[in-house]
């Protein structure tokens, strides 16, 4: 990949701002900052060695905007896709739906080049100059987690460090086959349930899960809709029985409908 050099903004840029090109097989692809935000740093040296995904350019959006820490257990579950995010901010005005400007992994501001030495004038007598940009103290490499950022329709006021309660959807699917997360082992792909059988002893049934949110999560295939499936699920330790053994009660069975 190779920069640009890209002068200091005098307003805030009305159009995308070309910052790199990433060259494959001989040919570029433009790198652009969007507009209404100003370039803050190259984050990797130039003409560096480069993959697909990898943060190359920090940018500053110019406006306000709501941002949330997001729990390093959601964190690709919200990178790899957003659907919808609303907003109420606490003790003002909401809900509403917020622009999704993205995800971003709260990296450093980035390094700034120093504009071009002039050539050395043998009959001057001035010391040399001194660039006027700090050291750059960020490690790019620390770990320093995933953050989103969504705009707020220009009429909804907004004030510095209000706080504001989330709802974000990454996906959202229905008529779907559901099982309460705790009769399920595994959360991601693949899972295990255990299916009681006509004798009272389990079946441990591989299946395939889908979406969840926290409570139930879908079975894409390994069920057929018409099992009794115990709870909790294989591998997880027994919660506190009810003693009446009634479905969907702890250390019960439930049944599967769709």
């Amino acid at each position: 990949m190779h920069y640009f050099d890209i002068a200091p903004a005098q307003s805030t840029p009305t159009r995308p701002t070309a910052a790199a090109n990433v060259w494959v097989n001989n040919k570029p692809t433009r790198v652009e900052i969007p507009a209404g935000s100003t370039f803050a740093g190259r984050l990797v040296p130039d003409k560096s060695n480069v993959v697909a995904g990898m943060p190359i350019v920090s940018a500053r959006y110019a406006g306000y905007g709501v941002t949330a820490e997001i729990q390093p257990g959601q964190a690709y579950q919200i990178a790899d896709g957003l659907a919808t995010v609303r907003v109420q901010i606490q003790n003002g005005p909401g809900p509403f739906a917020c622009d999704v400007m993205g995800t971003i992994a709260a990296l450093p501001a980035g390094t700034i080049p120093d504009p071009p030495a002039p050539e050395p004038d043998p009959n001057a007598t001035a010391p040399p100059a001194v660039s006027n940009n700090p050291p750059v103290t960020n490690n790019p490499s620390a770990a320093t987690g995933i953050r989103l950022v969504c705009a707020a329709p220009t009429d909804v006021k907004l004030i510095n460090g209000a706080g504001a309660t989330l709802e974000v959807v990454t996906a959202s699917a229905t008529n779907v086959l559901v099982l309460p997360v705790e009769a399920v082992a595994g959360s991601q792909g693949k899972g295990q349930v255990d299916v009681m059988q006509p004798d009272g002893t389990r079946k441990t049934v591989e299946v395939e899960l889908g979406l969840t949110d926290g409570q139930v999560i879908e079975i894409k295939s390994g069920l057929t809709g018409d099992e009794t499936v115990a709870v909790p699920g294989p591998n997880l330790p027994p919660g506190e029985s009810t003693g009446d053994g009634q479905p969907g009660g702890p250390g019960g069975p439930v049944v599967v409908r769709k």
